[in-house]
């Protein structure tokens, strides 16, 4: 009986246990216009609507794209209040897309981190905690769309902005970086510490 309770099964996941990695914060952007291009911020402050006055703050957002099981428009919780991206992977980006840069303003990013290998495959459910309080909780990766592609197109100069939009979903797929909500709100400081708490992984087969 013992042997039974613990014999593996075949579907049986791997697991991997959660870890906690250091972070900091290299840059905070706010869009305080009707418009997803976001312009740099010393501070970000934080309500559990996500950052005030932002284009992408709410308790609720509207259906769209993403979310094809819903008629688009559809009231659902707001799991997008902040993008948060690595100035690495943008950089890698732009190498891919023929480009000197990719600014983080560019895409409608709200945070900057440094510190992370490869950022954007932080899994769901990882928490962020920032030495001053705050505390996000990542909802999962940011799926590059046509939008943010023809943002770059236009403001880096590139002859066919059609093109760039393109271009830009298809290259930038588990590079753009990750969307997360407030567990907790307060104020975000550039330069400030993060502790990153990865939760266990496994594939559920």
């Amino acid at each position: 009986m013992t042997a039974e309770l613990f014999e593996r099964r075949d579907d049986e996941p791997e697991i991997v246990p959660g870890k906690k990695i250091s972070a900091r914060v290299a840059g905070l952007f706010t869009a305080a216009n009707n418009d997803f291009v976001t312009a740099a911020t010393q501070t970000l402050e934080l309500d559990f609507a996500g950052i005030a006055n932002d284009f992408h703050t709410g308790l609720t957002r509207r259906s769209g794209g993403r979310e094809p099981w819903y008629p688009r428009g559809t009231e659902i919780r707001n799991e997008r209040q902040l993008t948060i991206v690595a100035a690495d992977e943008l950089a890698d980006v732009a190498r891919k897309m023929d480009l000197t840069e990719v600014m983080p303003e560019w895409i409608g990013a709200n945070l900057v981190l440094e510190g992370i290998a490869r950022l954007s495959m932080l899994p769901a459910g990882t928490i962020l905690f920032f030495k001053n309080g705050v505390t996000l909780k990542v909802d999962g990766q940011n799926i590059p769309c046509r939008l943010a592609g023809r943002s770059i197109a236009r403001h880096a100069g590139m002859a066919d902005v059609d093109a760039g939009s393109l271009l830009f979903p298809k290259v930038a797929r588990r590079q753009r970086g990750l969307v997360a909500w407030v567990e907790k709100p307060g104020t975000i400081s550039a330069g400030e510490e993060v502790s990153v708490r990865l939760p266990d992984q496994w594939i559920y087969r």
